[in-house]
């Protein structure tokens, strides 16, 4: 019992002083790979889960401090001498203190007839004085059943002063234990939801420029298409991105390309200084296609140079806000005007440099429309590999076209991307051009959601 009563103590030591947070076992939670995302949690559901779970570890916070603060008030208040409990102790610790006193008393009373009998002279003194020793031997034996008794009370009061302590560590202790539940919860979905705003490739996200030449001569203008492919088995939120820049020039000088892409209704130019989406395409089902007209017009003073393009597919689906088609480089070369390169061929995709797509592990989901004409409807053509189709904007609906690739039908409008942040204006100016434009960007784009 007197273990129990200091380690009931000690405990209540401990409580009474600040608690900090026990650090929670690394949570096991964590994303499925992009192309694994069967009977996996949506991206939502993880934002939700995580949104609930902070919520719960906040309730559980308030719940343990003001737990802590009630057994600290409770444990002041049992070592008050006015509470019953303590007051009850107080009182059966001084009848046991009494009755042990008695019980001395008796026993040297005891003692004391003893002596007298062993001394008694006679059988009439004797006699006399083995009935006091009788009479010594009853109130011993009252003396030593009451102070087993005021014992067995007081034991009985200091027990229950204990358990009174040990009923508001307990008390406390099952909300800490929440607390730290709570906090396990919140990290591991936490570590869900980054896990799944990591950016992810998918190669068979592609996106080819169809009928863009090896040569342009300066004063023409050249019509080409650039080719979005969903190779993967999932449906995509897509962002093309395209970039095209002549080697040398720098920001804010006019650039000796203007290139356009259409939607159907209207041309809308590339701003030329660094890349950005184009022709946003809501949903796109696994297998579909997606052409966006492209026209590239060389200044007619333009001098030989060497110029590229590049390409790109940026995404998101239910499972994954940041997925990121690989990066397609074009070289191509600028004429002096009246130049007659003959037969010209289209440029072929090359190796991409070492900046040219580069981008961050971790991205997460954005809202803002991107691209230079949002709110226009994009008109590309859609197909399948069996089925050509196209997609009329705001209907949700295909219908099926011609067997080879036309235009027609309008595409959800153009730069409201649930998934992809906008390339930020204010820092473009600073943002350099050629391939470490396409760093930048990208690193911007990622990185602000």
């Amino acid at each position: 019992m007197r273990l129990r009563r200091s380690l009931a103590v000690a405990v209540a030591v401990a409580v009474t002083t600040p608690v900090a947070l026990f650090t929670a076992a690394p949570a096991l939670a964590a994303g499925a790979p992009a192309a694994q995302t069967q009977n996996q949690p949506t991206y939502a559901e993880l934002k939700k889960a995580a949104a609930d779970a902070q919520k719960a570890y906040e309730k559980a916070l308030a719940a343990k401090e003001e737990g802590q603060e009630k057994v600290k008030a409770t444990l002041e208040a049992l070592d008050s001498d006015t509470h019953p409990l303590k007051a009850a102790t107080i009182t059966a610790d001084k009848a046991a203190e009494e009755a042990a006193a008695a019980e001395t008393a008796a026993e040297k009373a005891v003692r004391d007839a003893e002596a007298v009998v062993e001394a008694a002279q006679g059988e009439t003194e004797k006699a006399e004085a083995e009935k006091a020793l009788e009479t010594a031997e009853a109130d011993l034996a009252k003396a030593v059943e009451a102070k087993e008794k005021a014992d067995a009370a007081a034991e009985a009061a200091r027990t229950a002063l204990d358990d009174a302590r040990v009923a508001a560590v307990r008390e406390y202790s099952v909300l800490k234990k929440a607390l730290d539940d709570a906090l396990a919860a919140k990290e591991a979905a936490e570590e869900a939801l980054g896990t799944a705003e990591e950016c992810v490739r998918e190669t068979g996200l592609t996106s080819l420029a169809v009928g863009l030449p090896a040569e342009v001569v300066a004063g023409t203008t050249v019509d080409f298409t650039l080719r979005v492919t969903n190779g993967t088995e999932r449906t995509l939120t897509v962002d093309p991105l395209a970039f095209v820049h002549v080697d040398g020039e720098r920001g804010g000088e006019k650039s000796r390309l203007a290139v356009e892409w259409s939607n159907g209704s209207g041309w809308h130019a590339l701003n030329g200084d660094e890349p950005e989406h184009i022709a946003h395409i809501d949903t796109m089902a696994p297998g579909e296609r997606s052409d966006v007209k492209l026209r590239m017009t060389v200044a007619p003073d333009a001098a030989s140079a060497d110029a590229f393009a590049l390409f790109a597919a940026d995404a998101s689906s239910a499972y994954r806000p940041c997925v990121l088609g690989p990066m397609k480089r074009y070289d191509f070369e600028l004429l002096p005007a009246g130049s007659d390169p003959g037969p010209v061929d289209d440029a072929d995709p090359g190796q991409t440099g070492k900046d040219d797509d580069q981008r961050p592990a971790t991205a997460g989901p954005g809202t803002t429309p991107q691209g230079g004409a949002a709110g226009q409807p994009v008109t590309t053509a859609r197909t399948t590999p069996t089925t050509p189709t196209t997609r009329t904007a705001g209907t949700g609906t295909y219908g099926t076209t011609a067997a080879t690739a036309t235009t027609g039908g309008t595409l959800a409008q153009t730069g409201t991307s649930p998934a992809l942040v906008p390339l930020g204006a204010a820092s473009a100016v600073a943002v350099a051009l050629g391939a470490g434009a396409v760093l930048a960007a990208r690193r911007r784009m990622t990185a602000d959601r």
